[in-house]
């Protein structure tokens, strides 16, 4: 689990109820009108903006992936992919049936090659895989970064339906307070969606579309060559190549001592 971004969430819940709680209670920030305006124009909007499939497969997968973490680095992934490389040398591609990784595009890959399928074949169904993965993941960040944009507007809206309501009721002083209190609340319910949640959300999911495009194109290749059996060193040398630079200098210590 990414505890960062659970963490995140309950710190900035934290900071704003401690700032409502300390000038009054949360009654004072319950409007229902500011909530209907927030909530429901941005699903609104969500709506005319994404195809409805979209919507059903980014909404869940962006969340989950947001409070996911991947189990390996890189740097561990580089040393299981050569640990595979140097099984099939020795058992060759019937040995791979015995391994078994916790990762499922690993997996995938190498059973292909267990399976004895031409290199072609594995490099376009795992890179279709990749590319359909990407491509959800992407439209999950995009959805909450929309939902994002248009929260603030739909809080503008609100605080405009609220000045208008007051002004027009200016006779009436029982009134004022209330549309008052829509026209404040609705912009502090739409910079609060944007701002603690949907942004924030779009931007973790951005990062993890990059890390796992360069993890799932790692394991491609490492599968592409553990088909075309090369030996185990030269797979980690040409994998070590997406590592930083930091730690390629490190995995190369590494595989000197144990040389």
């Amino acid at each position: 689990m990414d505890f960062a971004t659970g963490l995140g969430l309950v710190a900035g819940m934290a900071v704003l109820a401690a700032m409502i709680l300390m000038g009054g209670d949360l009654g004072m920030f319950m409007d229902m009108h500011a909530f209907i305006v927030i909530f429901g124009g941005a699903s609104a909007a969500t709506l005319i903006r994404f195809p409805l499939s979209a919507i059903f497969h980014g909404l869940p997968l962006g969340m989950r992936f947001a409070f996911t973490i991947r189990r390996m680095s890189l740097r561990d992934l580089v040393d299981e992919i050569a640990s595979i490389a140097e099984v099939a040398r020795k058992s060759g591609p019937v040995g791979l049936e015995k391994v078994e990784v916790d990762d499922p595009f690993l997996a995938k890959g190498i059973r292909f090659v267990a399976d004895g399928y031409d290199t072609n074949f594995i490099r376009d169904n795992l890179e279709r895989d990749r590319d359909n993965f990407l491509t959800h993941l992407d439209e999950g960040q995009k959805i909450y970064r929309g939902i994002g944009d248009c929260a603030p507007a739909f809080g503008m809206i609100g605080t405009l339906i609220g000045m208008v309501q007051m002004f027009a009721n200016m006779t009436d002083p029982s009134k004022l307070g209330p549309y008052m209190a829509v026209a404040l609340l609705a912009t502090f319910y739409g910079a609060t969606v944007a701002n603690l949640f949907c942004l924030p959300i779009a931007d973790k999911l951005h990062l993890k579309l990059v890390d796992e495009e360069i993890n799932r194109t790692l394991i491609i290749d490492g599968i592409l060559m553990i088909r075309e059996a090369k030996s185990p060193a030269l797979v980690r040398e040409m994998l070590l190549a997406y590592l930083p630079e930091k730690h390629r200098h490190s995995a190369d210590d590494a595989v000197a001592v144990a040389a």
